[in-house]
C-alpha cells in the first residue's frame, strides 16, 4: 500500500526554503491559506504571486486540484499545493463567484474567520445564529462543484448546521477538541461526534495557542490528546492540519485577527495579552516534526496503519471521496 503524508494547513511566508523542508519532510500534499481577507480582485493578484512560486519551484511544488495529484506529487517526489480560504470574502455577496474561485484552483473555504459573515457565525462572535440563506446556497454550490466546506474558525452551531446541511463531508481542517485546551477556536465532543457520523474530517493543529501548555506542550501530551480524540469520533477521521506560520512577521498575524474591520488589536486568538506569532513546542518546529509525530503516536499505542492514517492516508481518502 502506498502511504501518504499531508498537512492539511499551512500558512507560511513562502520561499524556496519552506518547499526545501515540506520535501525533506516528505509532505506529498499542503493545504495553503492563499486568502484571509482578500476580495475577488485581491485573490487574482494572490495567484499570480503563486504562478510565480510555481514556476520558479518548478522541482518541488505544483498546483494541486484532486487526489490524483497527491498520487502524482508521490511518483515524482514534489508536493502538491492546494489552495484554500480561511474566509468567504472572495465571493463577496454573489453567488456566482463560487464557481470562479473554484475554477481559478481554490480547494477549501471557510465560511467564516472569527466573526459573523455573509455565511455563518465565527468563534468570536457573542450569540451563534448559525448558517445564514445565503450560507445555505453557497454550501449547495460547494458541494455541486466539490469546494470542501471548512469550519475551523466558526462557531459551534454554525458549524453543526453545516454539516447537518451538506451533501457532501465537510472538514475542519485547523482545530483541536475542547476537552484538551479551552481555545475558543477548539470543538466540542458533541461535534467532534457529529462530524464524525457524517465523514468530516478534523485535521490535529500544532498552533501553540491551541496546545494545552502553549509552546511547552509536550509531545506525549498531543499524542495522548490524539487518542482520546480517536475514540470519540474514530481515528480514520483524523489527520494533521498543522496550522504553521513559518517565517510570517508579526504584523501579519494582527492583520489576520483584524482584517479591514477594525482598527483595534484587540481582537483575535490571545491578541491582547499574546501579540505576535507563538513560538512552535520543539518537537514541531517546522513540518519535519512529522518524524516526532510517527514516534509519539506510535509510542502511546497507535498501529502503524493508524499512525499513517492520520499522517496522510485520511486526508488522501477525503480528498478522493470529494471527486467522486
Amino acid at each position: 500500500m502506498i502511504n501518504f503524508k499531508i498537512d492539511n494547513l499551512q500558512y507560511c511566508n513562502w520561499s524556496r526554503e519552506i518547499f526545501e523542508i515540506n520535501r525533506q519532510a516528505g509532505l506529498d500534499a499542503i493545504h495553503v491559506t492563499i486568502v484571509y481577507h482578500e476580495d475577488f480582485d485581491e485573490l487574482k493578484t494572490v495567484i499570480k504571486i503563486w504562478e510565480k512560486n510555481f514556476l520558479d519551484n518548478s522541482d518541488l511544488i505544483f498546483h494541486g486540484k484532486s487526489f490524483k495529484d497527491i498520487e502524482k506529487a508521490k511518483s515524482e517526489n514534489k508536493t502538491a499545493v492546494f489552495f484554500g480560504f480561511q474566509n468567504c470574502s472572495p465571493i463577496e455577496d454573489d453567488i456566482g463567484l463560487v464557481e470562479k474561485v473554484y475554477d481559478l484552483g481554490c480547494r477549501f473555504m471557510q465560511l467564516t474567520y472569527n466573526n459573523q459573515s455573509l455565511l455563518a457565525t465565527g468563534c468570536y462572535e457573542s450569540v451563534d445564529s448559525g448558517v445564514t440563506n445565503f450560507g445555505r446556497e453557497t454550501i449547495k454550490e460547494m458541494n455541486r462543484l466539490g469546494l470542501v466546506i471548512d469550519m475551523s474558525h466558526s462557531a459551534e452551531k454554525s458549524t453543526i448546521d453545516a454539516i447537518e446541511i451538506s451533501e457532501k463531508p465537510i472538514a475542519i481542517t485547523h482545530a483541536n477538541p475542547l476537552f484538551w485546551h479551552p481555545a475558543k477556536r477548539n470543538k466540542s465532543n458533541k461535534l467532534l461526534k457529529i462530524l464524525s457520523e457524517h465523514k468530516g474530517m478534523l485535521g490535529l493543529s500544532l498552533y501553540p495557542h491551541h496546545l494545552k501548555d502553549g509552546t511547552d506542550c509536550s509531545l506525549e501530551s498531543f499524542c495522548e490528546m490524539t487518542a482520546k480524540t480517536a475514540e470519540i469520533m474514530g481515528v480514520e477521521k483524523i489527520g494533521i492540519g498543522s496550522d504553521l506560520c513559518l517565517n510570517q512577521p508579526d504584523t501579519i498575524v494582527e492583520w489576520m485577527r483584524n482584517g479591514t474591520w477594525s482598527k483595534s488589536k484587540n481582537y483575535g486568538e490571545g491578541s491582547k495579552n499574546k501579540p505576535g506569532f507563538p513560538k512552535q513546542p520543539d518537537w514541531f518546529l517546522d513540518a519535519r516534526g512529522f518524524e516526532n509525530l510517527e514516534a509519539g503516536l506510535k509510542k502511546v499505542g497507535f498501529s502503524e496503519s493508524e499512525v499513517n492514517g492520520i499522517l496522510g492516508n485520511n486526508w488522501y481518502n477525503f480528498y478522493k471521496e470529494m471527486n467522486q
